[in-house]
C-alpha cells in the first residue's frame, strides 16, 4: 500500500469508528489508540519479539 493510500485508509477508518459515538466515547477511543501506538513504538524501539 502506498503512503497516500495508507493515509486515506486511516482517515476512512477513523471516520467509520467515530460514527455515532459520543464525545466521551471518542475521547476514550483516542486515548486507547494513542497508548496502543506509543506502546507499539516502544516495543519496536526495544527490538522486543515478545512481551
Amino acid at each position: 500500500m502506498k503512503n497516500c493510500e495508507f493515509v486515506t485508509f486511516i482517515s476512512i477508518l477513523a471516520c467509520s469508528i467515530a460514527k455515532d459515538k459520543t464525545q466521551d466515547e471518542l475521547n476514550v477511543l483516542s486515548a486507547f489508540f494513542s497508548q496502543l501506538g506509543d506502546t507499539l513504538a516502544t516495543l519496536s524501539a526495544l527490538d522486543t519479539d515478545k512481551c
